[in-house]
């Protein structure tokens, strides 16, 4: 009897586990990726900054993102043939990020920091030769 009721209750455990991860809801609010899912949404935030694609990238995002895990199930379909051009672990570490409720979302803001400093940075050099060029004319 009690090799019935250990194993009766070690299926119980284990569909209840299975159960309370099927209903699970993640906190609001932007994702908190893991190390590696961070470094990569740094590049890539990085790649579209350095483009000045920060603004159609952000409306993409936007407009997509209640389906950003069909998306990343697109991207785990279309591994195989993406793995000719990027290496397929960051292109499956990606689409496990995207997996995620809050990813877009922490994308996006990643990409608005990135973009306010690039912007600032920009008005900085703008103001400095703009200042080179004043002190140049006082010289004439």
């Amino acid at each position: 009897m009690t090799d019935k009721t250990n194993s009766w209750k070690r299926l119980r455990g284990a569909w209840g586990e299975a159960w309370a991860k099927a209903f699970h809801i993640e906190p609001p609010g932007p994702a908190k990726p893991t190390a590696p899912e961070a470094e990569l949404v740094e590049r890539v935030a990085q790649e579209i900054v350095k483009r000045r694609m920060a603004q159609p990238a952000l409306l993409f995002l936007e407009s997509s993102r209640p389906l950003s895990g069909v998306g990343a199930a697109a991207m785990h379909f279309l591994q195989p043939f993406v793995a000719v051009v990027i290496h397929p672990t960051t292109w499956s570490t990606l689409a496990t990020f995207l997996e995620r409720s809050g990813s877009v979302e922490y994308l996006c803001l990643r990409i608005e920091a990135l973009e306010s400093q690039r912007v600032s940075n920009d008005a900085q050099s703008n103001d400095a030769q703009s200042g080179d060029a004043q002190s140049g004319d006082a010289k004439k």
